[in-house]
């Protein structure tokens, strides 16, 4: 541990902090992190928090904001301001109120990959370790599914519901870079590798797969699998993570260009400073989260 990891943790001592990561965060990052995980795991671990007066969250905007909505009585303090997700940003609550005039009798599902104003207008938020359970716990035959297109074949795949994709386009960039010729190539390379990819991937690359699976669902798949070597096909410090909790087994990424620029703005620099200076900090307007809210917790209880 170096002297900046050492002197956040002290800082995160003295400032009654905890700090939250997603599971894209680098090694570094990774290793000064109270807790981390992906959306649904960091959800409910936001849900949680009881003693802590400050909440560091390394991630990106929608995923402060729901800590915000779900703790607010709490600090919750981003590193860098400018970390956002892109594709949040696809479904402004404009936009998606267009979709909710045009299908009147459609539920609303939205991925928690969605700003606050967005959630406030959805019936209950999933992520993508249980989009398929939320969609299966509607009444609805009808569902408005955004923002990812992805995410939203993959639910269209394993239920009879009618799924909407909303927007038409709404994607991941980075998801967006991988290609089944990518699969192709590594199993030539490693043909004993299991290749496990996550669902916000295209169609074609979640078809050629061994398993589709979120990123905590990829950590639990790993530990429990007699498997040894695996590729795998979603941001690369997912691998970083896999390697240091599984170091008898082998991680290979199916792509070293698949970063996400946006969660990398987070560096030990800007969680000291955060600390300090107790920047920047996260709020939603309370009519917005009070809305909001209701469609987290609706998730959670399904969950």
């Amino acid at each position: 541990m170096n002297d900046d990891q050492k002197e956040i943790l002290k800082l995160k001592e003295e400032k009654n902090a905890i700090i939250l990561a997603h599971n894209y965060q680098t090694a570094e990052i990774q290793e000064i992190a109270d807790f981390m995980g992906d959306s649904l795991e960091l959800c409910i671990k936001a849900s949680q928090i009881e003693d802590a007066e400050l909440v560091v969250f390394c991630g990106v905007d929608f995923m402060a904001e729901t800590a915000a909505i779900l703790n607010p009585s709490k600090k919750i303090l981003i590193p860098e301001n400018h970390a956002e997700c892109p594709m949040a940003h696809m479904l402004p609550r404009e936009e998606l109120l267009k979709y909710k005039k045009r299908y009147p009798d459609a539920a609303v599902v939205l991925y928690v990959n969605t700003m606050a104003e967005a959630k406030a207008e959805a019936d209950i938020l999933c992520t993508s370790a249980n989009a398929l359970q939320v969609v299966e716990s509607l009444d609805d035959d009808q569902i408005l599914f955004g923002p990812d297109m992805n995410l939203a074949w993959f639910v269209q795949e394993r239920t009879d519901k009618e799924i909407i994709p909303i927007p038409e386009k709404g994607h991941c960039y980075v998801h967006k870079m991988f290609k089944t010729a990518d699969i192709t190539f590594y199993r030539e390379k490693y043909p004993d590798a299991e290749v496990l990819v996550h669902p916000e991937c295209d169609g074609k690359v979640q078809q050629m797969a061994d398993h589709v699976l979120s990123t905590g669902g990829m950590i639990r798949h790993v530990a429990a699998s007699s498997k040894k070597t695996f590729l795998i096909g979603t941001e690369v410090d997912m691998v970083t993570r896999l390697r240091r909790e599984n170091p008898d087994k082998l991680f290979y990424p199916l792509l070293d260009d698949a970063i996400c620029e946006d969660m990398k703005l987070h560096t030990l620099e800007k969680v000291k400073k955060s600390l300090l200076e107790e920047r920047f900090q996260v709020t939603v307007p309370q009519e917005i989260a009070d809305k909001a809210r209701n469609a987290v917790e609706r998730m959670l209880e399904v969950s």
